[in-house]
């Protein structure tokens, strides 16, 4: 049985809609405790203007930092919006970049504040540089489910997206909920259709918010259609400043929980993200949304085998 990835959203896509701030300290202790609880797929940061996203000021710091203190790399990645972005990356490299793009054009004038069209321009330079400096390229794609502004979207232009996104050089895209509205019925659908497409699975992740509470019903639900590779966020952090109502990510607690009594995951110890928990409430001054944060592991080991369950 195929076992399940997380990559670690919460430091980037997590902090990003957080009115309170936590400074670089904070930062890289988040990711040498995150290596101490098992996760290797880790985003560090974002390298956007501090106007735009205050909350990623001081990416450089936290990525010099990291690299100083753990001889991990493999996993560890950061977002590139363009061109410029890519010139502050090569200050403090890492194995593997992500862009960003959108599959609806009133969110991409939001989000980046150009076309679709326009920012798959910007990607060809970023990716081009990539692929000269052997950086893999992780591509994110937004309301892949519902728009704020334009309403429900359709799956067939969700495909060809997720098509150009691979053409381009993306090794792996990541289709995301961004609104927290799609359902295990849509999003069925959805990789029905990436299927159809001759798409592998292999090639593509879920990213799903928690804003009305079937975040994990839908990654339940992608991993039964063959996805096996999940975008979480610590404590259920998240959201989106330019997406009104994209309340959060879904917890990387809750998704370990589960596949773990589902005996789908190892090697991840969720009493040590639970207490990480404890620690980045503190740092931002609230209680975060996940659920096994709040009434922790069950039972004390971390695995059981389903077939002992009654």
């Amino acid at each position: 049985m195929k076992q399940i990835q997380i990559v670690e959203v919460g430091l980037r896509d997590g902090l990003q809609n957080e009115k309170s701030m936590i400074g670089v300290p904070e930062r890289v202790q988040s990711v040498l405790e995150l290596l101490a609880a098992g996760l290797t797929r880790i985003e560090l940061g974002a390298y956007v203007h501090p106007k735009r996203v205050p909350q990623m000021a001081g990416t450089l710091e936290v990525v010099n930092e990291v690299l100083a203190k753990t001889q991990h790399r493999k996993g560890f990645s950061v977002l590139i919006p363009n061109d410029r972005g890519y010139d502050d990356f090569l200050r403090a490299p890492v194995p593997e970049i992500a862009i960003f793009a959108s599959a609806t054009e009133k969110f991409s004038q939001k989000n980046i504040n150009c076309s679709i069209e326009e920012s798959f321009e910007r990607f060809q330079v970023v990716v081009r540089r990539a692929k000269k400096d052997k950086i893999k390229v992780r591509g994110y794609l937004s309301m892949c489910f519902g728009c704020p502004y334009e309403g429900e979207v359709d799956p067939k232009k969700v495909v060809g997206l997720v098509q150009r996104l691979l053409r381009l050089g993306c090794y792996e895209v990541s289709i995301g909920d961004t609104i927290g509205v799609a359902s295990p019925d849509g999003v069925i659908r959805l990789i029905r259709l990436l299927k159809k497409a001759k798409i592998p699975m292999n090639r593509i992740a879920g990213h799903f918010h928690d804003t009305r509470g079937t975040a994990l019903a839908n990654i339940y639900a992608a991993y039964r259609e063959g996805i096996h590779i999940f975008d979480t966020s610590l404590g259920g952090l998240g959201g989106c400043p330019y997406a009104p109502g994209a309340s959060g990510n879904v917890s990387t607690e809750d998704v370990v929980y589960m596949f773990q009594r589902s005996g789908l995951m190892k090697k991840i110890d969720l009493q040590k993200l639970i207490d990480l928990n404890k620690k980045m409430s503190v740092w931002l001054g609230k209680e975060l949304p996940s659920k096994v944060g709040k009434a922790g592991t069950w039972p004390s080991h971390q695995h059981l085998d389903p077939s002992s369950s009654a």
